[in-house]
């Protein structure tokens, strides 16, 4: 399915993601809960630079990061990194972390499916 409705049934299937954006590498949005472009853009380029500063934690030969998730006072930010594509989301407070990043990574792969391995 194309990264619109791969984020339209996350959204169903997962009602503690408040907030979700679907980018790739260079940080061109392919799909957004947001509708506002400019907002979903700053999500993707904020998503990008967490998961590099989380990855310049890590050792390079760990192989990077490929899930973070920061836990705020209101809420958290996950972020999922698989192939050429990232996923960044927010939950409210006490969110079900296991089952956040298993819903994320669902969400990519049909996305994945969809275009082939890319």
């Amino acid at each position: 399915m194309d990264a619109a409705q791969a984020i339209a049934e996350l959204t169903e299937i997962s009602p503690q993601i408040e907030v979700a954006v679907i980018f790739d590498e260079q940080g061109a949005v392919e799909g957004s809960t947001l509708e506002d472009e400019e907002r979903s853009r700053e999500l993707a380029r904020l998503g990008a630079e967490l998961l590099d500063e989380a990855g310049r934690v890590r050792s390079a030969e760990a192989g990077g990061v490929s899930q973070v998730q920061a836990q705020l006072r209101a809420g958290s930010v996950f972020l999922v990194r698989e192939g050429e594509r990232r996923i960044a989301a927010t939950t409210g407070a006490e969110p079900t972390v296991g089952l956040v990043f298993y819903d994320l990574r669902s969400c990519l792969r049909s996305v994945r499916e969809e275009n082939g391995a890319s």
